[in-house]
């Protein structure tokens, strides 16, 4: 019996279906949500934040240089990803299911894909570029559905 899960995806939430073969319903196995970090006002709050060093800059002289704080968005994201790169891991290393597809916003899905296990990644049979973590019930079925429909 082949069961394929289907991880559906963006930075801040997904959910994981399992399809058995030869049936088009989806049935919900898990559903995740990563709240998005937020700059307090009292934590300099601005879009862009750096850090003010002494070092080498271009120059070759000491000198005062600013270095760029690491998104926390990126960071969020990462963190993320390898969550849910690990669920589909464990499922993968456990024979829960025989197929993995993913369908993720572009970061997300090329985090995700390097996250994966060698064993889920062997079980990978598509990835598709695309948010459908807006859509719910008949219509989210129907999304999945045309976003994994190979090309003739």
């Amino acid at each position: 019996m082949d069961k394929v899960w289907i991880l559906v995806s963006d930075a801040a939430r997904a959910r994981i279906f399992a399809q058995e073969a030869g049936e088009r319903g989806l049935v919900e196995l898990a559903g995740f949500v990563y709240p998005v970090p937020r700059r307090s006002a009292t934590n300099g709050g601005g879009a862009h934040r750096a850090t003010l060093t002494k070092g080498h800059g271009r120059t070759g002289h000491a000198g005062t240089q600013l270095e760029p704080e690491t998104d926390l968005h990126a960071k969020a994201r990462s963190s993320f990803a390898r969550q849910l790169a690990d669920y589909l891991n464990t499922g993968a290393s456990e024979h829960r299911c025989d197929a993995i597809e993913l369908i993720a916003t572009g970061p997300m899905l090329h985090e995700i894909k390097a996250g994966l296990s060698a064993s889920a990644s062997k079980m990978l049979r598509h990835c598709v570029a695309r948010d459908l973590t807006h859509y719910t019930g008949r219509e989210l079925h129907e999304r999945v559905e045309q976003a994994l429909q190979l090309p003739a």
